[in-house]
């Protein structure tokens, strides 16, 4: 019998851990290819190690810990893979473990925290104004004052245990720390600063005025295609390198990260690993919202009505890439500013999209529309319509989307049952129904209406003609 491999751990690192001086919440795949990545390259990553905890479940801490939090990051390539050991990660941790968060957010040593928390996390309302009486806040609130009191109160959301952590590091004296949102929403860094303020104002314990003297939010724009690790890649982990590795990560090659923001007690030198500090970031933002997470939406829900599973298979289809050509065709009107490049973006998508070994499942990318059209359909088509031209590129997506939810489909959305009671309607009534989730301007225009509803059905199996683009 063949010996086992040896597990993944930091004899194949013999550098000593780098002390704790980020703290990420949001353990997952993203975040470990990503800004994980950034930090280990910088030139001073001796010095920034990173306390990663996780969301909603404690499963990834745990089995990252259990091989001293090394992991392999899969580079997917059309020509062939590529294998490097991650250790900028030094600590993961239980995202319930608030005593811990609370304990390194309040460290002096700790300069940063960044968030990869899903774009409907943020739970500010369609507006972008914070409301304290959703279920997540108003639970969040109660836990809070709860732990004031000296009570056991753990907030159940991620921004709720920033604002307990972020109220710690107050009274510990530390001084001033960067909240650095990778999420894709824009103007991230914006919304982050809404939404703790809110909640901490909510709390009323004071602690918003010093947040707002002491809290920086950087807004970001990220970039890097990163699949749900299969059975197979950690298989092909163990053949190809020698060793057992229960948590790697599978990426593109590409990578790509934009950062606007004071950092006022330090920060890795990523601009040395390739990430980019500009002083207005709202051109790279629009650019990629529009550009890659918009097509990735349309994919999403024509591509799955056409029976396809991955972007690359979509994107093969002419009436899915044609869908998404027509849509980069409107948002590049809009799309202005020194060094965007748009004809050369555009092609390394087609490039990216196209790459059949990156398996990136479009269910994945189906979730949390109404919080993801929010940003990449609405604006695009308002821009379109302001300067008198139809949107009709926006409007099919939009309209895929209700074919999608229309057809049964499971999904996760934040507003699930709202979907639901909208798709019960019928005809015109569904349409502005749905519509208004996304956009209550929309759905009180008919104009927008009657285009979303004449494009509906475009995608079905049975290839339809394709639509006009009126």
């Amino acid at each position: 019998m063949n010996a086992a491999p040896p597990a993944l751990n930091r004899s194949l690192k013999p550098l000593p851990k780098p002390p704790v001086r980020i703290v990420h919440l949001g353990l997952g795949a993203f975040h470990r290819s990503h800004q994980a990545w950034y930090t280990q390259h910088a030139p001073d990553a001796a010095e920034w190690g990173i306390a990663a905890f996780t969301g909603r479940r404690p499963d990834a801490a745990a089995a990252l810990s259990r091989q001293d939090c090394l992991y392999t990051l899969v580079e997917r390539s059309a020509g062939g893979d590529s294998f490097e050991v991650i250790g900028s990660i030094v600590e993961a941790v239980d995202g319930a473990n608030t005593a811990r968060l609370c304990e390194l957010v309040a460290a002096k040593e700790t300069a940063v925290v960044t968030l990869t928390i899903t774009e409907a996390a943020y739970g500010l309302a369609a507006d972008g104004t914070f409301d304290a009486g959703t279920p997540g806040a108003a639970d969040d609130l109660r836990a809070l004052s709860a732990a004031a009191s000296g009570e056991a109160g753990v907030p159940g959301t991620p921004l709720g245990r920033l604002v307990l952590a972020l109220a710690r590091r107050r009274d510990s004296g530390s001084g001033p720390i960067a909240v650095v949102s990778c999420d894709n929403l824009s103007a991230n860094g914006e919304v982050a600063r809404r939404a703790v303020l809110g909640l901490a104002s909510g709390w009323g314990s004071g602690l918003a005025g010093w947040i707002e003297a002491n809290v920086s939010f950087v807004s970001t724009s990220v970039d890097r295609i990163t699949p749900r690790t299969t059975e197979a890649d950690i298989a092909e982990v163990e053949e190809q390198c020698g060793y057992s590795d229960n948590s790697p990560v599978v990426a593109e090659p590409f990578r790509n990260w934009v950062l606007s923001g004071d950092f006022p007690a330090g920060r890795p030198r990523w601009e040395e690993a390739g990430a980019v500090v500009v002083g207005d970031i709202e051109p790279y933002e629009n650019r990629k919202l529009w550009l890659l997470n918009g097509s990735h939406s349309i994919l999403a829900y024509a591509g799955q009505l056409r029976g396809h599973a991955t972007v690359a298979d979509a994107l093969a289809d002419p009436l899915c890439r044609k869908a998404v050509e027509d849509f980069w065709d409107e948002a590049a009107h809009h799309l202005q500013g020194e060094g965007l490049d748009i004809p050369t973006y555009r092609r390394a998508l087609l490039e990216r999209f196209g790459n059949a070994r990156i398996a990136h499942r479009l269910a994945q990318i189906a979730t949390d529309a109404t919080t993801k059209l929010r940003m990449r359909a609405v604006p695009v088509m308002a821009a379109e319509r302001a300067d008198g031209r139809s949107g009709a590129g926006s409007a099919l997506m939009l309209a895929a989307w209700i074919d999608y939810v229309t057809a049964g489909n499971d999904f996760q959305d934040p507003l699930a049952a709202e979907i639901q009671a909208a798709v019960a309607l019928d005809g015109t009534n569904r349409v502005q129904g749905l519509l208004r989730l996304v956009s209550a301007a929309l759905a009180e225009d008919p104009d927008v209406v009657a285009l979303v509803s004449r494009l509906l059905g475009s995608f079905a199996t049975t290839p339809a003609a394709t639509p006009a683009s009126t």
